[in-house]
């Protein structure tokens, strides 16, 4: 789902609410790295992402990011569509 088709087709957006993350170890430029996003905690209206970036078998990072489903022109809180939660969690 990109963020242009929801907003066109469905007339929301998603915005972010909530960011944390725990750095463990450094990384340097060039390394090959590999990013999670998994899907977490759906509400009405917020879903959590979490994430990690790991080099091997070593953990950097592990993020958290909650985004909030609003009406595209009015900004104002609006529930997640079932299909989009169901997708996501399927």
């Amino acid at each position: 789902f990109g963020q242009e088709q929801l907003r066109s087709e469905l007339g929301l957006m998603f915005v972010v609410s909530e960011t944390s993350l725990r750095y463990h170890r450094p990384a340097r430029l060039d390394d090959e790295l590999c990013i999670t996003v998994e899907p977490a905690a759906p509400r009405h209206v917020t879903l959590t992402l979490e994430q990690a970036a790991t080099r091997g078998d070593t953990r950097l990072v592990d993020g958290r990011i909650t985004i909030a489903c609003v009406d595209a022109g009015t900004l104002r809180p609006r529930r997640i569509p079932k299909p989009l939660i169901e997708a996501l969690f399927a």
